[in-house]
């Protein structure tokens, strides 16, 4: 199984590139992982919230696969823990997904044909956390579950 981290927007910045990039070097020693950021659509300061969102989701759907297991964050969706999310990763992995999406949206959120594309809808908290931090917390996050599937020591519960 390969797994793919997707976010909306620009380069991870230099406060958190070091974190993100130090986590994605970790989970690659358990199964292939990449970072795609999508750049926003051309002249997205003008559009309004709406269409800013449809503009986005036609970049996100386009380039996902029909059989690509795509895991939406959003403030809305279901809380996991640690353990949580290693069940969900090792449920992937026994249903022989092929690829894996994890995927941050853009400032605004995402249009509802994303949502509806979604297989699973994860929430990281009921705060709302800046879009490069979201990318460490999940990175490390994914880490995590990595390292408790393997029964390794950096997770304590």
């Amino acid at each position: 199984m390969k797994i793919q981290f997707w976010s909306i927007g620009k380069a991870h910045e230099p406060y958190a590139a070091p974190g993100i990039e130090e986590f994605t070097k970790r989970i690659g020693n358990y199964f292939p992982v990449q970072w795609q950021v999508i750049p926003p659509p051309k002249q997205a300061a003008q559009l309004g919230e709406a269409d800013l969102k449809k503009a986005e989701a036609s970049l996100v759907l386009n380039n996902l696969q029909k059989e690509d297991y795509l895991v939406l964050l959003d403030e809305r969706g279901k809380m996991l823990d640690s353990p949580g999310l290693a069940a969900l990763l090792q449920q992937r992995a026994n249903e022989s997904t092929r690829k894996l999406v994890f995927l941050i949206g853009g400032a605004y959120g995402v249009d509802a044909t994303v949502m509806q594309r979604a297989d699973y809808t994860w929430s990281l908290s009921k705060l709302v956390f800046p879009h490069m931090l979201v990318r460490l917390i999940l990175a490390e996050q994914v880490y995590r579950a990595c390292s408790i599937l393997r029964n390794e020591k950096y997770h304590h519960s």
